[in-house]
């Protein structure tokens, strides 16, 4: 199990009665881990072919998946969560604001984000122009927007030290509610 799945689950109290939502899932490497506490899951990515590989997986899956291709920075979902997990997808993401704003309100009340990115680093990480927008993030900074987001009780820990040839990039996770 990854670090990050493991940091997850031991800071959210997951059930087989939540909806959660797994914002970037591509190819449903935190999902995987995280299915056989939940009931149903909903993964949203903008990538056709990252769909295409989770949905060859579904079958060993133990919930239900839901696997909605579009880009939630523009559109939005006609439902609610418990929960919003996400990891390594953030950086990817122009306007994190108006994206943590977009999580406040696709979140049940008392909702719970559950959000893993890279902390600051010299752009070493993708080695190629991969849609980055951000060389990670400073956890003051990021806590501060996830505040002006409009969520409560936030809490930012190491997840975990993805180790590359060169260099180890350090990932946080932050949870909060709503």
């Amino acid at each position: 199990m990854s670090t990050i799945a493991q940091t997850i689950l031991r800071e959210v109290s997951f059930s087989k009665e939540m909806s959660v939502m797994d914002f970037g899932s591509g190819t449903g490497l935190l999902l995987s881990e995280i299915t056989p506490y939940i009931g149903e899951i909903t993964a949203v990515d903008i990538s056709s072919s990252m769909n295409a590989v989770l949905k060859s997986k579904i079958a060993d899956l133990k919930c239900s998946v839901q696997i909605v291709q579009m880009d939630l920075t523009k559109e939005t979902l006609d439902r609610k969560f418990d929960v919003i997990i996400s990891s390594m997808t953030i950086h990817h993401i122009e306007d994190t604001l108006a994206l943590f704003k977009k999580f406040h309100s696709l979140l049940k009340d008392n909702g719970i984000i559950a959000i893993a990115d890279l902390d600051t680093e010299d752009g070493s990480f993708h080695t190629e122009d991969t849609g980055v927008f951000h060389f990670g993030f400073d956890r003051e900074n990021f806590v501060e927007m996830v505040k002006n987001a409009g969520f409560q009780n936030i809490k930012i820990q190491n997840a975990s030290t993805i180790v590359k040839p060169t260099k180890d990039y350090s990932v946080f996770l932050i949870t909060a509610q709503k």
